[in-house]
């Protein structure tokens, strides 16, 4: 086995302690309650789930979704076109690269506290194109338009 890029390893005070890792568990979020009719009556329903959301992303980064309302057949399917993408030649996934101009679509050098991330990223957003503020500047009443990138192979990723 060969050398692991430094790049690739984080300084010990970023790493996970395994301790908390095996007590705690992965954070769960259970989306079920988006299609209840508390979220709509009660709006403390979506605060507490967006609460969880933002925890689980402050502290683990991460987190797994249940009861999110998407069949099987459609994930299955989103699952194998994103496998035939990956596989493909670098040079055929950087087609669409995304950058500062184009935002969605391929993706390689993400960092996470200033070490490079080990992973491959395809990003699309849902409505295209996605219209979002220019800035986050609240005076600032400029929109934008956000299009996805999408490849060759496979169609069925479209």
């Amino acid at each position: 086995m060969g050398e692991v890029d430094p790049a690739f390893i984080q300084d010990l005070e970023h790493r996970p302690k395994l301790s908390i890792i095996e007590d705690q568990g992965i954070p769960l979020i259970d989306l079920s309650v988006l299609n209840s009719p508390d979220a709509v009556s009660d709006p403390s329903t979506l605060d507490s789930l967006a609460s969880e959301i933002g925890d689980a992303c402050k502290n683990w980064g991460f987190f797994q979704v249940i009861n999110d309302g998407v069949p099987l057949e459609i994930r299955q399917k989103l699952e194998n076109a994103s496998r035939k993408f990956f596989a493909q030649p670098l040079e055929e996934k950087l087609k669409i690269r995304r950058d500062e101009v184009k935002v969605s679509g391929y993706y390689d050098a993400e960092h996470t506290k200033n070490v490079r991330d080990q992973k491959e990223v395809f990003d699309f957003t849902v409505q295209n194109p996605t219209i979002v503020p220019a800035s986050t500047h609240p005076d600032d009443n400029e929109l934008v338009e956000w299009h996805n990138q999408w490849p060759e192979y496979p169609p069925e990723l479209r």
